[in-house]
Formats: C-alpha cells, sequence, structure tokens
C-alpha cells in the first residue's frame, strides 16, 4: 500500500507564517512550514522495507502452485521398490538391527532379502567364520537358510548397493576387549552355536567365535559332531590358537582330558586279554574301542580261523568282544589286537 504523505513541520521559534510566499529575507526557505509543505506533497513513501515487495510478487506464485512435500504421508503411497529403499534409509539412520534369512553365499560372503531388496553382507563383518583348510566355500555355505542379525553399513540406491554387518551389532553390544583376553593353553566356557560336518561353532560371548575341528572333538573317532555336541549346549573348551587379526580362534574339546595313548603301555601288557565294543567294520578288519579315545584294530587275519568273505561275516559293529593285545604302538597311536587267540564273544 502506497499512501502520500502532507504534514506540517513545527515552526522554529522566532519565525512567522505569512502563507507559501517568502517574505522575511532573514529567515531561509527550509525554515518555513510551506517549504515543508509542499515537499512533502510530492514525495512517496513505502510502509514496508525493501525486501517487502519481492516477497510479496513471490506469494501468490506458491498459493497457486505449492511444492510437494519432499515425503509422501504415507511410505505405502510409493511404488513398492520405492517403499523398501525408503525403509532401509530410515533403518540405516536409526541403526536399526534386522534379523534376516541367509538365502545364499559367494566366495565374498553372504546374501539376505530386506523386504524386495537383496543385502549383502561381506565375510570380513561375519561373526566367527572360520576357514577349515581355507574352505571358503563351504565356510560360508553352513550359514545359509540361517537367520542373522545384521544393520546396514552402506546405502546407495543409485548402485543398487546394500551393504549389512553382522560385526557391528555385535561390538556395540558386548565387550570389545573378550578377543584379546583370550590366550592358548587357556580354558574358557561357551555355547556351542552350530554343528557341520567339519566340527563346531562354539559362541564365546563378546562377539566372539571359535571353531572346534572334528578332529578335536575326541581323541577317539567321529563321524559327525552331533555324536559328541548338541545345538546350544553349554561347554567348556580348549583355547589352541587365537588369530586376533583375523578373529579366528581353534578350539579343542579333547585337550581338556588327558591323551589315553600317552599312558597306554601303564594300562595294557602284550598277551593281556581285553574287552570291547566293536565301532566299525571295514574290508581289512574291525576297529574295537577299548576305551574313550583309544582303539584297536583286529586285522582280518586275527579275525577267525579258516576263511570268510568279508569281517562282517565274523564281527558286527556294536557288538562287545574279548580279544587279545599282539602289540602297542603308541607312538604311532596303533593297538593290534586278534580274536583267534582266544576266540571268545558276548
Amino acid at each position: 500500500m502506497r499512501r502520500q504523505y502532507s504534514s506540517v513541520q513545527a515552526k522554529p521559534a522566532g519565525s512567522s507564517h505569512t502563507g507559501s510566499s517568502h517574505t522575511n529575507a532573514e529567515t531561509p526557505p527550509w525554515a518555513e512550514d510551506g517549504y515543508w509543505e509542499s515537499l512533502l506533497a510530492e514525495e512517496e513513501y513505502d510502509e514496508k522495507p525493501p525486501l517487502a515487495p519481492l516477497l510479496q510478487e513471490a506469494q501468490p506464485v506458491y498459493d497457486a502452485t505449492p511444492a510437494p512435500p519432499e515425503e509422501p504421508d504415507s511410505l505405502a503411497e510409493l511404488p513398492p521398490e520405492e517403499h523398501d529403499w525408503r525403509l532401509a534409509e530410515q533403518g540405516m539412520a536409526q541403526n536399526q538391527t534386522y534379523e534376516l534369512m541367509v538365502t545364499a553365499y559367494n566366495r565374498g560372503g553372504l546374501l539376505v532379502k530386506l523386504n524386495s531388496l537383496t543385502g549383502f553382507v561381506p565375510s570380513s563383518h561375519l561373526i566367527g567364520l572360520t576357514f577349515v583348510n581355507d574352505n571358503r566355500r563351504l565356510s560360508l555355505g553352513v550359514r545359509v537358510g540361517k537367520p542373522i542379525c545384521i544393520r546396514i553399513i552402506e546405502l546407495d540406491r543409485g548402485r543398487n548397493r546394500l551393504i549389512l554387518s553382522e560385526r557391528v551389532t555385535q561390538e556395540e553390544q558386548n565387550p570389545p576387549d573378550v578377543l584379546s583376553q583370550l590366550q592358548p593353553n587357556a580354558r574358557c566356557n561357551g555355547t556351542v552355536s552350530n554343528l557341520c560336518h567339519f566340527g563346531a561353532f562354539v559362541d564365546l560371548g563378546g562377539g566372539v567365535e571359535g571353531l572346534i575341528h572334528i578332529s578335536e572333538l575326541s581323541w577317539g573317532r567321529v563321524g559327525h559332531p552331533a555324536e559328541v555336541l548338541q545345538l546350544g549346549q553349554h561347554i567348556a573348551v580348549f583355547v589352541m590358537d587365537v588369530d586376533k587379526e583375523q578373529r579366528r580362534v581353534g578350539l579343542s574339546l579333547k585337550r581338556l582330558t588327558p591323551d589315553p595313548w600317552t599312558s597306554v603301555q601303564e594300562r595294557y601288557q602284550i598277551g593281556q586279554q581285553v574287552q570291547g565294543m566293536v565301532t566299525n567294520v571295514v574290508s581289512f578288519g574291525a576297529f574295537v574301542r577299548l576305551e574313550e579315545g583309544l582303539e584297536g584294530l583286529i586285522h582280518i587275519s586275527e579275525l577267525a580261523e579258516g576263511s570268510f568273505l568279508h569281517p562282517r561275516n565274523v564281527v558286527q559293529e556294536n557288538t562287545t568282544v574279548t580279544a587279545r593285545v599282539l602289540s602297542i604302538d603308541p607312538h604311532n597311536r596303533r593297538l593290534a589286537l586278534s580274536l583267534r587267540r582266544p576266540q571268545a564273544r558276548t
């Protein structure tokens, strides 16, 4: 709004007002009331500051075509893929932890599904990943079909890239110095977290997981770790080695007890009659367990007199036999038995 101002200037003391004409030569023009009245009547003034007109002109355009909000009122209004990316972005911003199912794997890590999005968990961000004889694929493959608690650490929609980590969830929830406290030849406790044909994984706490190789489960022969351990079982383990850089911990169950072969000659002598359980029958003979971790072999030539097609024609697994000790070789962990002298079975 614009308007004209017309006001009367206060008359200085000692001056006289005689109209619009100037009659006093000693009084300057700007001191006369009529001078200011005529000047103010010709000038225009704006009530708003200098930027106000610009804002005033832009306002009707904004009102007529308002800019759309950045986020829709409901994520459900978005297309499915856009909806899932938005949820992933929110989850990453809020440090949300997801429990997802492992759907596949490759040499680099595991694949998971976050709604319609495929995420990748690098092997370096997995907890307790131990490679047996450098068999990376086998070690990763056992986790397919199992749940995993992970968090988004990298998101790039342009490259369709969604990277997650299992390690960051454990590092925040558990003390970070558990691994540094583990020392070789020490004893610690843990929980069996996974069983596979090459061994058993044990959760030691603090985001640290160790592996008991199948050869370290017992001093005797083990066909599968499930013969010795159960999932979720709390056990004591012996720490064999610790690789802090690779976060690998080698564990043993059998080393918690003495090796029976170190003192075998103190308990058995050549010619002694012993009893044991047949544990395995093969083409060249039968293995007999005398005690936990100590097995002897009855060679096919020492099974029985005469001829027979197969050792199973003479002995069967899970039966008890009485045999005689023929030889003891603790260095090579070998003990030879015979059923021929004497031949007895129960």
